[in-house]
Formats: structure tokens, C-alpha cells, sequence
């Protein structure tokens, strides 16, 4: 043991501060979960404020807390059907041109939307979608229709987030894919084309099962994104006439903790939300190793 830290010391300076920042933000602030079992209030500490058992966990008789979890998890099943899938065949698309410097191009428009904040799309999308100015709303106009009220209402609500979703991040995340397509070895491709194989059969037999160990990871990466859906981009797009869509975990739990004062309810969600986190991170981790032997661990 003594002989490994010795020759690889280096390595283990260089990833300290990486630990002692992991430590300090991810395990220490885990002490606060214990604010779920007292009730605690402004004025006094986390420390000296008096345990009440599981009353924090009362919202689980509140319908308002199940409508909540159902926008939850209606947003999230959305999202991962159209968002998982939508980089991996871009990054299979973009793989097959051939003159680099449109790929370049491509590679270029498709990935810089990731580098806008949600409050520069939310402020894009108001632009766009507002019931007065709007440019889609003109466009409706002038091709004789009526406007749609797009910011205010439950039915065009998700399909916005999705899309939105989609446009700003599908380019960031088709780079992982591109760099496990860039791993695999081009003489399976000279041999599938020996052997008469196409372009199709060259993706399905060759590219795809070459990407299968990325994707594998990436969907375990993004299993605790199915419950945290993304309070950044929905909070500044929410208002009371979509609110019923629009109410999610994330932003239930900031409006009871910092706007109502509740705050050992509020850290009762947290924690019931980050604990399925854990739960469809390991049963996905499991999945994974079943289905094709690639995991986490």
C-alpha cells in the first residue's frame, strides 16, 4: 500500500483538491438533512431546534404534493424519450459527412446553444412565443390565424420545455458520442464493406455496438436528471396560468422553503427526491451490467 501511494504520488496530489472539493460540498452540507426530522425556524440553529419525528413528512397526504410529483415525472419521461436518443443520432448523422469542414460546421451551430444560460432562452423564448410581438404570433396573424397564448398555457407548456431542451443541449452531448464513434476501429469498417455491407449495416453491426459502453454510462449519469428536471429552466417560464403543468419537484420545494418558511418540509422533499435518485441511479447501474457487462461499478 505504502509502495503504491509512493509511486504514484504525483497522481494522488493531483486529484486532492478534486476530493477535498467533493468533500466539502457534497458530504459535509449532508448534515443538513437532519432539518427533515426538527423544526427548525429563522433565528435559531439547525442544532438547538427541537426533533419532530416524521410531522415534516405530512405533505405526503397533500394532493397538491401528488400533482407535483405527476408534473414531475410527465416533464422527465418526455424529456429522456426525446432527449436520450435525439445526440446519439445526431452524433451517427454528423459521423457520416464527409467534408469536414461542414461536419466542423455542423459540430459548431449544433453545440454552442449550451453555452446560453436558461435565463437567455427563457428571455428568447418570451420574444418569440409572447402573445403580443411575439414573432411566431405574427407569423399566426398574418397567415390568418388566431394568436396562441404559447407562455400561458398547459397544453403547449411541455412540448416548449421539451423542445427547448432538445435545441440548447442535444449538440453538447452529441461530443461524448462523436469521441466513442472517433475509438472504434476503422478496419471493421474496411472488412464490413468487403463483405458487401452498406452504410445501414455498417451503423447497426459496427457504430452502434462500438457506442453501446458510452451510452450505457451516459444513461446512468443521467438517471438522477429524471427527477431533477431542470428548476432553471422551468422556473423562469412558470406563471400562475401554466403553473398546474409547470410545478415540479424542484421548484415546490423552493417555494415551500425560501418563499413559505418551510423549511424542514422543504428538506423532507429533497431528501425523498434524492434517495429515488440513488435508487434509478444503482437499479440502472444494474441494468447496464446485465445487459451488456458496462457500469458505473
Amino acid at each position: 500500500m505504502l509502495s503504491k501511494l509512493a509511486k504514484y504520488r504525483w497522481q494522488y496530489v493531483m486529484v486532492l483538491p478534486a476530493v477535498v472539493l467533493l468533500f466539502l460540498f457534497s458530504y459535509v452540507p449532508m448534515v443538513g438533512i437532519q432539518v427533515a426530522f426538527r423544526d427548525f425556524q429563522i433565528g435559531t440553529t439547525m442544532w438547538n431546534s427541537p426533533w419532530v419525528g416524521f410531522e415534516n413528512f405530512a405533505f405526503l397526504r397533500d394532493d397538491q404534493f401528488w400533482l407535483v410529483v405527476r408534473n414531475t415525472v410527465y416533464i422527465a419521461v418526455l424529456k429522456f424519450v426525446f432527449g436520450f436518443p435525439a445526440p446519439i443520432l445526431l452524433a451517427l448523422l454528423i459521423n457520416e459527412l464527409r467534408h469536414n469542414g461542414f461536419k466542423r460546421f455542423v459540430q459548431s451551430v449544433s453545440y454552442l446553444p449550451h453555452f446560453f444560460s436558461w435565463i437567455v432562452v427563457a428571455y428568447i423564448l418570451q420574444s418569440f412565443l409572447t402573445l403580443d410581438g411575439g414573432l411566431v404570433n405574427q407569423l399566426i396573424v398574418n397567415l390568418g390565424g388566431d394568436p396562441v397564448f404559447f407562455l400561458g398555457s398547459t397544453e403547449w407548456f411541455r412540448p416548449m420545455i421539451v423542445a427547448s431542451s432538445l435545441w440548447k443541449e442535444v449538440g453538447w452531448n452529441t461530443i461524448l458520442y462523436l469521441a466513442a464513434i472517433t475509438t472504434i476501429d476503422p478496419q471493421l469498417y474496411e472488412a464490413a464493406k468487403v463483405e458487401g455491407a452498406g452504410k445501414w449495416a455498417q451503423m447497426r453491426h459496427i457504430t452502434l455496438p462500438g457506442m453501446m459502453p458510452t451510452i450505457s454510462i451516459v444513461l446512468i449519469l443521467s438517471m438522477p436528471s429524471l427527477i431533477a428536471v431542470g428548476m432553471d429552466q422551468i422556473y423562469p417560464l412558470m406563471n400562475p396560468a401554466n403553473q398546474p403543468v409547470a410545478d415540479v419537484l424542484d421548484t415546490y420545494i423552493l417555494r415551500s422553503g425560501l418563499q413559505q418558511g418551510y423549511f424542514g418540509m422543504a428538506t423532507a422533499v429533497g431528501m425523498l427526491s434524492s434517495l429515488l435518485s440513488l435508487l434509478l441511479v444503482l437499479s440502472a447501474n444494474q441494468l447496464s451490467r446485465k445487459a451488456n457487462g458496462e457500469g458505473l461499478w
